[in-house]
Formats: C-alpha cells, sequence, structure tokens
C-alpha cells in the first residue's frame, strides 16, 4: 500500500494539468524568449549588430521551444525518431537545448554590455528575462544530459561542431559591427581574406550537423562522411591559422593609423579572440575525428 501510495504521489509531482517537468520548462523557455523578444521591439527596429544577434538567439530559443513542445504533446517525436532521426530524439533535443544554452549565455552577456545602464528600465528587464531563459535553457539541457542519450549532438563531437559555428555567427556578428559605416572606404585585403575565410569554414560546418542526423546519410557511406570531416578539419585549421595571423596583424595596423576606427577596438579584439577560439576548436575536432578513424579501423 504504501509503495502504491509513493508511485502515485511520484507521478503527481511529474505531472501537472497533463504536462511533465521537461514542458513546463519549455513553455517557461517560450515564455521568457518572448519576453526578451517583445521588449525591445516596441522601440522600434534594432541596428545594432550585436542587438540583431540577441533578437536572432531569442527568436532561436523560442522557436526551439515551441517546435519540440508540439512534437512531444502531439507524438510527432516518435515518427521522426522512427523515420527521420539516425539517433534518438532525447539526443536532438538535448543538442538543440545546449545549443540554446549557449547562444542565450551570449544574448545575456552581449545585452548587458552594449544596451543596460542604471536609467535603462526596459533594458534591464529584457536582460532579466533573456538571464531567465538562459537559466531555464541550462537546467533543462542538464537534465537530458544526465539522462546520457546516444546520438551525435549530445557528444563530443556534436558539441565541437555546434560550437564551431556558433563562435562563426559571434564572429560575424563582431566583423560587421567593425566595418559597419565604413564599408566603402575601408577594404585591406588581409581582412576580407579573414571574412572569407570565415565563411568559407562556416557553410561546410552546418552542413555536416543535419548530415550526421538523418537516417539518409547512411545511403551515402561510399561516401565516407568521416574522411569528408577529416579534409574539412584539415583545410579550416590551416585557413583558421591563416586569420589567426592575419586579423591582428592588418586590423591592428589600420586601428593605429585610421581615427574612424578608434571606437571599433573592442569589435577588433573580440573577432581576434574568437578567431583563435574557433582554430581551437577545430584542431580539437581534427584530433577527435583522426581518433574516431583510428577505432574504426
Amino acid at each position: 500500500m504504501s509503495t502504491a501510495h509513493t508511485s502515485l504521489a511520484s507521478d503527481e509531482d511529474k505531472m501537472l494539468l497533463g504536462l511533465s517537468l521537461s514542458h513546463i520548462f519549455r513553455i517557461l523557455e517560450i515564455v521568457f524568449c518572448a519576453l526578451a523578444l517583445i521588449i525591445p521591439m516596441f522601440r522600434g527596429a534594432m541596428y545594432s549588430p550585436y542587438g540583431i544577434w540577441c533578437e536572432f538567439v531569442w527568436v532561436f530559443g523560442l522557436v526551439v521551444a515551441v517546435v519540440i513542445l508540439v512534437l512531444e504533446k502531439c507524438l510527432v517525436d516518435k515518427l521522426v525518431e522512427t523515420f527521420v532521426l539516425k539517433h534518438s530524439w532525447a539526443d536532438l533535443s538535448c543538442g538543440l537545448s545546449l545549443l540554446s544554452s549557449l547562444m542565450l549565455l551570449s544574448a545575456c552577456l552581449i545585452y548587458c554590455t552594449v544596451f543596460v545602464c542604471s536609467i535603462c528600465i526596459a533594458d534591464i528587464f529584457c536582460a532579466i528575462f533573456s538571464i531567465l531563459a538562459f537559466g531555464v535553457y541550462v537546467v533543462d539541457a542538464v537534465m537530458l544530459k544526465l539522462k546520457c542519450p546516444e546520438g551525435y549532438l549530445s557528444s563530443v563531437r556534436g558539441i565541437l561542431r555546434f560550437s564551431q559555428a556558433f563562435v562563426a555567427c559571434l564572429i560575424f556578428t563582431a566583423v560587421h559591427s567593425y566595418f559597419l559605416g565604413v564599408e566603402s572606404q575601408f577594404r585591406p585585403g588581409g581582412l576580407i581574406w579573414c571574412i572569407l575565410v570565415y565563411v568559407v569554414c562556416f557553410i561546410p560546418t552546418v552542413v555536416v550537423i543535419p548530415l550526421h542526423l538523418q537516417k539518409c546519410v547512411d545511403l551515402l557511406r561510399f561516401c565516407g562522411l568521416d574522411k569528408m570531416e577529416l579534409v574539412l578539419d584539415v583545410v579550416s585549421v590551416a585557413l583558421y591559422i591563416s586569420a589567426a595571423i592575419l586579423w591582428p596583424l592588418f586590423g591592428y595596423k589600420h586601428y593605429n593609423r585610421d581615427t574612424y576606427l578608434i571606437y571599433r577596438i573592442h569589435d577588433l579584439n573580440l573577432v581576434t579572440v574568437l578567431t583563435y577560439v574557433n582554430l581551437g576548436l577545430y584542431v580539437a575536432d581534427l584530433i577527435w575525428t583522426l581518433i574516431v578513424i583510428c577505432k574504426k579501423r
């Protein structure tokens, strides 16, 4: 009798109005991301590249939470797992929650640093809701990760890969801010090469992720996905080494010479640091890919 009562109490704790704890987290993520997004929109269009990035992050977090909640409540996730995904639905939801947490962390730091001030009440509330969304996503991601889902997105390789794409997006934001308003009069060849490096490495990185997730990739095993990733990592490491040398070399040279870049030192520093971060991520991914290939032999 005591065991049955305990089991019933446990079920009642896990379910509230037909919602599991995971679904409650999704609803909170939707509410907080929506509030963080709506507040700045009342002031009009956002022109700052950093503000646009924050709005994109809140939209992304909102969409991820809505899609996962709807699919799970309608039990469509089982169909997606059966017919589309190469790995489990838990792996997909865990990976997306980890990615959303990482993106929201960047939005919180950027918005608090760039927009929040002691008299900016609306921005303070916006930052609070963004921090709350980040907190809920972190708790949700940790709980999903503790269940140890097996798959690509929740593994080290998947985390490295979407981290590379995430860092590249931050680089694009900082580069846009650095060149904003001076594009027509400031086009040093070294920095243009670095921008091409960021774009060229970003595109295949994003393409590789869905190739690991969908079942149709099994029909393309003859292409050697691991070997293709090895080539991608080698090329990306070589290109990022060139960017890690040229961006600081040309960027700080022109910063010291051109007065209209005097207030863009933070953008310049951010791109420099993130370039080295992504270089490290690609090197780590290259080493991991080599380990995976060696284990398969």
